[in-house]
């Protein structure tokens, strides 16, 4: 009995979490992803740990079933390489510097909005010009939070809450882009 209420208490708390966002800002993240694939730029996505297979999983939905040029940093090469020779903080900075072009979105996604690599990265994605989108959870003024064109935040601070959430309203926007995609292929016809 006490483990069925668990369940019941968690589904609930992460439907309110997940039904929390405001359809607009989902809108505008479409939007932007929209934008920079008809710019010919890239969507750029970070994480670390759990958002790091988020961003892993987005990348490839948007790339495979959205037609939408995807990529992310999880090559532990990569990862190692520039950690290595710049700093963990500073590896994904360093990703950008290498890899971003004028048209790319970079989306960031840090659970706590503290952690320091992608708040780095942020500031140079500023720095170049490129657009922005974060994701973060836990405090309402975290750093990450302030640092984008588009800021997403989940009120709460259990990781796998946030994670979840995060991943939720991510999928559902590379869903709305595959469902835009199809009416306008249909209408076509």
């Amino acid at each position: 009995m006490r483990s069925t209420n668990f369940f019941n208490s968690y589904y609930e708390l992460l439907n309110n979490k997940v039904g929390s966002i405001n359809s607009d800002l989902l809108l505008n993240v479409a939007s932007y992803v929209k934008d920079t694939n008809n710019n010919s730029g890239k969507v750029i996505i970070i994480g670390n740990g759990g958002s790091a297979a988020i961003a892993s999983h987005v990348t490839i939905d948007l790339t495979k079933a959205a037609g939408i040029r995807a990529i992310n940093f999880n090559e532990s090469s990569l990862l190692t390489c520039l950690s290595n020779d710049y700093g963990y903080e500073n590896w994904a900075k360093k990703a950008i510097e290498y890899y971003a072009e004028k048209n790319d979105l970079v989306i960031l996604i840090s659970s706590s909005g503290h952690s320091k690599n992608i708040i780095n990265c942020a500031i140079k994605s500023k720095e170049m010009g490129l657009s922005i989108i974060t994701l973060s959870g836990f405090m309402k003024n975290n750093p990450l939070r302030k640092m984008g064109d588009v800021n997403l935040w989940v009120d709460s601070e259990s990781y796998n809450i946030v994670e979840i959430t995060h991943q939720t309203w991510l999928l559902s926007v590379v869903d709305y882009l595959i469902e835009a995609k199809n009416s306008t292929i249909k209408s076509k016809e």
